[in-house]
């Protein structure tokens, strides 16, 4: 069985052997770096198809092998657990080039920002997005991303009101999107001294990084831009001087504030970037009558709404309430190992796709 067959085609081969022998002619030619951005777009496209085919073509020869070593097997018993090894590891690859066909969507290979906020209920809930922002941040380190605190509103006594993180790496936004949403935990409260349980709410949102060839016009003069001296652990520079930025977006009402960097400068780039992400997301919302897929509904931050719930007490689960996937490992989850829950979250959107009329 060709590899380009299986489960309806992992990927569209004709369509990228075509699309490859495209882009390899337009870069020949001698007016392609006359748009630099746009010979930029074009050689990513390239690269990605014949990172495609090359697997591709590598599964190919590997199941001809394949094919030739059951031969052996039927004639000579000894290489019958070889080739059920070799079995086991192509399907396995398989699987996982079928998984990564599903995270083709616009941005599902950009970098993104991702906001926790608390939800009603005071230190219960900051130290819940506490706890959530811990989780997200130790599944980007587990996947390698590169993690960096943009901006942080400690809690009153404890935890956290509000933070966003930039996340950079290879399907950043198509894994973490799957977070999207509301998470309630249920647990017994380190902050009640009756150990009574406690159930709290905390929100994810997260938004690609908008590429700068998208048009997304921001006048200045719309803008409106507050500098301040940055909050809690940021190294022994960052408090000394007023190098946090806020923006403020005057037609919207959008605002967003940075202060991960000592550099003013560099603030306000990326906050630029936060605002950017906000109003992308804002002109999807009016061009389309229901929410595109890619966003969460900004539903109240209470029960009924949640996505997930994370059962502490009186047993350990976390459930999902879209996919109905559930594991009672909750320290494992909550120490990032977040991969099944949003395979599930995702395969379950490639299945409602492929029923869709």
């Amino acid at each position: 069985m060709s590899a380009s067959k299986r489960s309806g085609g992992i990927f569209d081969e004709p369509h990228h052997r075509e699309r490859l022998a495209e882009l390899d002619y337009l870069s020949a030619q001698q007016e392609f770096w006359a748009d630099q951005e746009r010979a930029q777009e074009l050689l990513r496209e390239r690269n990605a198809s014949k990172t495609h085919l090359d697997r591709l073509d590598g599964l190919a020869a590997e199941l001809a092998d394949l094919e030739t070593m059951i031969a052996m097997a039927e004639e000579e018993e000894d290489f019958l657990a070889e080739a059920e090894a070799s079995v086991s590891e192509i399907t396995a690859r398989l699987d996982k080039m079928e998984f990564e066909r599903m995270l083709s969507g616009a941005h599902d290979r950009a970098a993104c920002f991702v906001s926790v906020n608390a939800g009603a209920g005071g230190t219960e809930s900051q130290d819940w997005a506490d706890m959530l922002l811990r989780m997200l941040t130790r599944f980007c380190e587990r996947r390698k991303y590169t993690v960096e605190l943009v901006d942080h509103l400690p809690g009153d006594e404890a935890g956290t009101k509000s933070a966003t993180l930039r996340v950079e790496g290879e399907y950043a936004f198509g894994y973490l999107k799957a977070e999207n949403g509301v998470h309630r935990l249920v647990r017994i409260s380190p902050f009640d001294a009756n150990q009574r349980r406690h159930t709290s709410f905390a929100s994810v949102s997260v938004l690609p990084e908008v590429e700068d060839g998208i048009d997304i016009e921001i006048r200045e003069e719309d803008i409106k831009m507050d500098v301040f001296r940055a909050s809690g652990a940021g190294g022994q520079h960052v408090n000394k001087t007023n190098s946090a930025v806020r923006l403020t977006h005057g037609p919207s009402g959008i605002i967003v504030s940075c202060q991960a960097e000592r550099s003013q400068h560099k603030n306000r780039a990326t906050a630029m970037k936060m605002l950017k992400a906000r109003l992308y997301e804002v002109e999807l919302q009016k061009r389309t009558d229901e929410r595109d897929k890619l966003y969460a509904s900004k539903s109240k931050i209470d029960f009924g709404s949640q996505i997930r719930s994370y059962v502490l007490h009186p047993y350990q689960m976390v459930k999902d309430h879209r996919s109905e996937h559930e594991t009672s490992d909750t320290q494992g989850v909550l120490d990032g190992d977040l991969e099944a829950l949003m395979e599930a979250y995702l395969l379950m959107g490639d299945k409602e796709s492929d029923a869709a009329p």
